[in-house]
């Protein structure tokens, strides 16, 4: 069912899985005709169609920083690192 809908993140994924849960999944393909405009609705559209309030997902938390963001801030230290260097090596009179 998430080729239905927008499927962002995984609270999405729980939120999909609850409703099909909940409601089934003729009942969900069919709120999904229901909305209105192009492209796939997003899960709060859907709720709404369906007259639910999906409970509060908790998601586990990360225990630290992810490997691509601190490559980012490696990368940004780098950049202003050079910047001070440049600055202080010419300053503006």
């Amino acid at each position: 069912m998430e080729h239905l809908v927008r499927v962002y993140n995984e609270k999405d994924r729980q939120t999909l899985e609850w409703l099909r849960r909940h409601v089934g999944d003729a009942a969900f393909a069919a709120a999904v005709a229901r909305c209105a405009g192009p492209g796939k609705p997003y899960l709060s559209a859907v709720c709404r169609q369906l007259g639910v309030k999906t409970p509060e997902f908790r998601l586990p938390r990360r225990q630290g920083p992810s490997p691509v963001a601190e490559q980012s801030l490696a990368t940004i230290r780098r950049i202003l690192a050079v910047r001070v260097a440049a600055t202080i090596a010419s300053p503006v009179v």
